[in-house]
């Protein structure tokens, strides 16, 4: 173990931090460039043949970067797309950019450090860096924006951002990862530093679909429909849709997952294997209507919005039950990306279907301030050390987990790094601890 990662460990002052040397090489979770391949023919693609643990290289910092030593991460769906090399091995995109010759090279390696969620402590900051310190606690915002793109004046997301620890190297499954300034955000101080690192990604992505000027714009009293309520996205989409007088529909995939949906607050569950769809699932009109009409049973109305991430399975039935007007959000295809729908549903009921990606950092700032006053919790189901970080990317994989999985990186346990005990006792154990006591089924 280095001088440094005791210090931080220890909770060092930043003269301390800045005596120790920099590691040249660091433990992380990583793909191989060798192994693109070895899913082909095969049916299970499990991610543990292909996530690996192991030393890499320290990369050399750039003008507008900072080290931080991540104390913990969190999985991500694109951690499994990463794993299985799909829909394209991400080491297209590592290859891909050839603007910047000076530093883009850096990401371009036969291995990619998986991540795209972290917490911890800043180590380092290169010379053009102003807004953070060396020892100063964070979380870390995933979008990588080129301030120079005029875009990013007006939406970084515009602004084509790019994924960090996706669709860039150095990721957030590691004892260190290297980021641009403008991904720092300064931790909660009321939470541990697992769950500061499991909201950043999803928390920021739900508020931008929910709340934000760019998404559906949520009002009070509108109805949602939320798909995969105990996911890490669904899970926050609770939270936002609550907070802002929305009345949630949460449908879960069986009843075990309803009773945590209630401790949240959620009045109304379905539990998609009550619907009776067959071997036909959601893509049939028919049955739309049968959910739809479970809708209703339980609103009186149809949804204004359809918050969608699922994709294919769920695309056309989402389109189908928003009433006349309303809107679907999407920000992704987890069961795929080929979305087929009626558009008679869309175009002769005025309806509207939105894209959504990320968040920009002015939304990841205010979900950040919204964590740090407790009004929306954590919501981290369980951890895994980083020596297990295959097992846990499989967990996601397989859908056998309920709101987010945690990787401790440089945190020897949990529930370490809370600094503002007092705001903790205000928010409650109930309430932070929630999904950690629930049981998940399998």
């Amino acid at each position: 173990m280095s001088d440094l990662i005791q210090a931080v460990r220890a909770g060092a002052s930043r003269a301390e931090l800045l005596e120790c040397d920099l590691p040249s090489r660091f433990r992380a979770a990583y793909t191989l460039k060798a192994e693109i391949g070895i899913f082909h023919g095969t049916t299970d693609k499990d991610v543990r043949r292909s996530i690996h643990v192991g030393e890499v290289e320290m990369p050399e910092l750039a003008p507008d970067e900072v080290v931080v030593a991540v104390m913990a991460s969190a999985v991500n769906f694109n951690s499994v797309w990463t794993a299985i090399f799909e829909p394209v091995p991400t080491f297209t995109f590592l290859g891909r950019r050839t603007g910047d010759a000076r530093w883009w090279p850096r990401h371009d390696l036969d291995h990619h450090i998986i991540g795209s969620d972290a917490s911890g402590v800043v180590v380092r900051t290169g010379e053009a860096v102003w807004n953070c310190s060396v020892g100063d606690r964070v979380v870390i915002h995933p979008g990588v924006v080129d301030p120079g793109d005029p875009y990013s004046q007006e939406d970084g997301v515009m602004a084509t951002p790019l994924a960090w620890g996706y669709e860039t190297n150095f990721g957030g499954m590691a004892e260190f990862t290297v980021v641009k300034a403008n991904q720092i955000i300064p931790k909660p101080a009321c939470l541990t530093w697992e769950e500061a690192a499991a909201n950043t990604l999803c928390a920021g992505t739900a508020y931008r679909m929910l709340v934000g000027r760019h998404g559906a714009r949520m009002k009070q009293g509108d109805v949602v429909l939320i798909w995969g309520a105990t996911g890490g996205l669904g899970s926050y989409a609770i939270q936002f849709v609550r907070n802002g007088g929305g009345v949630p529909v949460c449908v879960v995939g069986c009843s075990d997952k309803a009773e945590i949906i209630h401790a949240m607050g959620g009045e109304h569950v379905i539990d998609r294997s009550s619907l009776g769809l067959g071997d036909t699932g959601l893509r049939e009109p028919a049955s739309w209507r049968v959910l739809g009409r479970r809708i209703r049973q339980l609103t009186g109305e149809d949804p204004h919005i359809v918050f969608e991430y699922l994709g294919q399975e769920t695309f056309a039935a989402s389109v189908g039950v928003a009433r006349r007007g309303g809107s679907v959000v999407t920000c992704g295809s987890s069961t795929g990306y080929r979305h087929q729908y009626d558009n008679r549903y869309l175009w002769m009921r005025i309806k509207r279907i939105i894209g959504s990606h990320g968040a920009n950092y002015h939304e990841a700032n205010e979900v950040n301030r919204l964590i740090g006053l407790g009004m929306v919790t954590p919501t981290l189901s369980m951890t895994y050390p980083l020596d297990q970080a295959a097992e846990a990317v499989r967990l996601v994989q397989r859908g056998h987990h309920i709101g987010k999985v945690g990787i401790r990186c440089l945190a020897p346990s949990d529930g370490l790094g809370v600094t503002d005990m007092e705001l903790r006792e205000r928010i409650g154990e109930d309430r932070l601890g929630l999904f950690r006591r629930a049981v998940v089924p399998r």
